[in-house]
Order: structure tokens, then sequence, then C-alpha cells
């Protein structure tokens, strides 16, 4: 796997292959949409889907937390899909996964699905708060809208764009999409993270202009050159 190590805000934020990205003062691991139990969310209302994704998911998570060596984990929302993602095979699996790292802090910033689904169990050890969490020079929040004084961090949209050729071939991948933080563009100090949940859809997104766009192929994030400000 190949990390990339850009600066956001004037500070080192460190893009992991999964998804994930670090905020190196602070050595916190940033989650978005890990949605799990939506697997079990569809097969309970009789949609056929794959077996084994909060495995799936978790592997990963385990997998960037010891990339990066990150001593604090917090997820931008959407941590559970839904009130049915509470069954006992879900719960288990993340109890499980809880024993291996017990010392480690994990926060949750709620989203839209969390005020859905129910804050997690309190076994878990997962501290839960409404959005914007303060963190260095950003606010840590679910939904990707501007906050005055800091450059948010968030989830929600799922980001993705499109390469390749024609419309029939063209591929998509999932990407990190971070907002102009110079200044030159009021309201686009944002940026987004791409969904973490093994089975969570993808959202095409349009750039503007001063934004840049890191996608992952192949275990590598990729730089796309920032779109020229007029």
């Amino acid at each position: 796997m190949a990390m990339l190590r850009i600066r956001v805000a004037d500070a080192d934020v460190v893009l992991h292959p999964s998804g994930a990205a670090l905020i190196g003062a602070e050595r916190t691991l940033l989650v978005a949409d890990a949605h799990f139990g939506k697997a079990v969310s569809f097969r309970r209302l009789g949609v056929p889907v794959p077996a084994g994704t909060t495995t799936e998911t978790l592997r990963a998570l385990s997998a960037a937390l010891a990339d990066t060596r990150a001593s604090g984990l917090v997820f931008l929302g959407d941590f559970l899909h839904s009130a049915r993602s509470h069954a006992p095979g879900t719960l288990d699996a993340l109890r499980r996964w809880r024993a291996e790292q017990p010392d480690l802090p994990i926060t949750l910033v709620r989203g839209n699905h969390d005020d859905r689904a129910g804050d997690p169990p309190a076994d878990l050890g997962i501290a839960v708060v409404d959005e914007p969490l303060a963190l260095g020079p950003f606010a840590l929040c679910h939904h990707p809208r501007p906050r005055p004084g800091r450059y948010v961090l968030a989830g929600h949209w799922h980001p993705c764009i499109s390469v390749g050729g024609r419309a029939f071939e063209r591929l998509r991948l999932p990407c990190f999409w971070f907002g102009d933080d110079s200044g030159t563009l009021p309201g686009q100090a944002v940026g987004v993270l791409p969904a973490f949940g093994s089975f969570t859809g993808m959202h095409r997104i349009e750039p503007r202009a001063g934004d840049r766009i890191f996608p992952i192929a192949d275990d590598v994030v990729r730089a796309i050159p920032a779109l020229p400000i007029d």
C-alpha cells in the first residue's frame, strides 16, 4: 500500500488507500461512513447481498491503524447503517475487534444514519458527540458544510471520480476531495473523505477550481493537479 502525505490547513495529513486519513500532529485516524451492519439491514429486508462485509471493513480498519501508527480514531459519522444493524452478529464482530485494541480512544461524530440507528452500545467504549468536533485547525463533521474559522473534514458524500475512455468503459474510483484552503475562494474550506465501509455506494463529484482530488487505485493514493483558479 502507498500512502500519501499532503498539507491541509497548514497541517500534515496522511491519506491511506483504505480511505482513512491520519492527522499527523494528533496521530488521530479519521474514518468516514463505515456503515457497519448495512448488509444485514438489507438482508432483513429480503435483499440478497454479500455476507462478511463487517469483517472485511474491520480488517481494513485494523490495517489502517497499524500502517499509520495512529493513537486515536474518529469516525466521521454513519458508524451503524440503521437500527437493524444492532444484529447480534454485527455487534459481536465489533466487540471482538474492540477487544483487540482496548486502549484505543475512539470517538464517533454523529451522522444522519447514526440519528436513525442510535448510538453504538456502551460496551464498545466509543465516545459519541455531535458535530463539529475541534481537532487542531480542523472541524471534524459528518456533513461537508463550511464552519467559520476552521477547515472542515467530513464524509457523507462517498466521493468518487470517473476515469477512462467512453462512458461504458469508464471506471469509478473512490477519492479524497479537498476544497481550496488558501482563502482565495471563501466557503470551500471543506475536505471530504471517501466512504470506508466495504459495502457502500459512491457519488461522482464535479471538482471546482482550486479543489485537490486524490483518487485511490490499486492500493495507491494518487494526486490529480488542482484545477486553476481564475
